[in-house]
Order: C-alpha cells, then sequence, then structure tokens
C-alpha cells in the first residue's frame, strides 16, 4: 500500500464519498472535524471523575480509531487533514499560545482535563 493523491478513495465506508470532488471535500471536512473533535476531548474540562467519564473516554478512544482507520485510506488529503486537525485542536486546547496564565488542574493528581493523555 502506497500514499497517493485523488478524490477517487473510499473513506471510512464502501463507496464514499465517491468520485464527486464535492463529496471529497466533505470527507475531508468530517476527518478534520473528526481529529479537532479528539484533541477537544483530550484537553476538556467537563465532569468529575465517574461512569461518565469512562463513557467520555470511551467516545475519545472510539473516534480517535475513525480518525486512523480514515488515514488508512491512503489518500493523501485525508492524511493532511487529520494532521491538520489535530495541530489545530491542539493549538486552540492543548497549547497555552491563547491563555493568559496555564490552566489549573481539576485533580489533585495535575492532570488539565478530564481524560489521561492517550499512550500507545
Amino acid at each position: 500500500m502506497t500514499f497517493f493523491w485523488g478524490k477517487n478513495s473510499e473513506i471510512l465506508f464502501s463507496g464514499w464519498p465517491g468520485t464527486r470532488g464535492g463529496m471529497y471535500a466533505l470527507a475531508l471536512l468530517l476527518v478534520f472535524a473528526l481529529s479537532f473533535l479528539v484533541e477537544w476531548l483530550n484537553h476538556c474540562r467537563l465532569i468529575r471523575p465517574g461512569l461518565a467519564r469512562t463513557a467520555l473516554h470511551a467516545a475519545r478512544v472510539g473516534l480517535a480509531y475513525l480518525v486512523m482507520l480514515a488515514v488508512m485510506s491512503f489518500n493523501g488529503g485525508v492524511l493532511i487533514a487529520a494532521v491538520v486537525g489535530h495541530a489545530v485542536g491542539f493549538l486552540l486546547f492543548g497549547s497555552s499560545v491563547f491563555w493568559t496564565a496555564p490552566l489549573q488542574p481539576i485533580d489533585n493528581d495535575g492532570r488539565k482535563g478530564d481524560l489521561p493523555p492517550m499512550a500507545c
């Protein structure tokens, strides 16, 4: 398998986005949004520990796997959309570029978000 460039590919579902350029652009936007959402879930502070936190972790892992499967279409545009989505998400939510002071951790263990960082 090698990376290729072009709008004629299958991303996530059989026959989608097809051969139309508009549907390919929509698929790239979806991959960007999914990777952006994964970064937001990595750095958000929505809930306290408990069962809801487990559900949030499951959603984050599921979305991350969807992004991974989209990249495994070996389409260069999809790879770029995923990387840019993660980068923009980290820039807005994980870096201190737009914050005047560093985020204060919610938990006593020093974590800044609801979930621990994803690790391989």
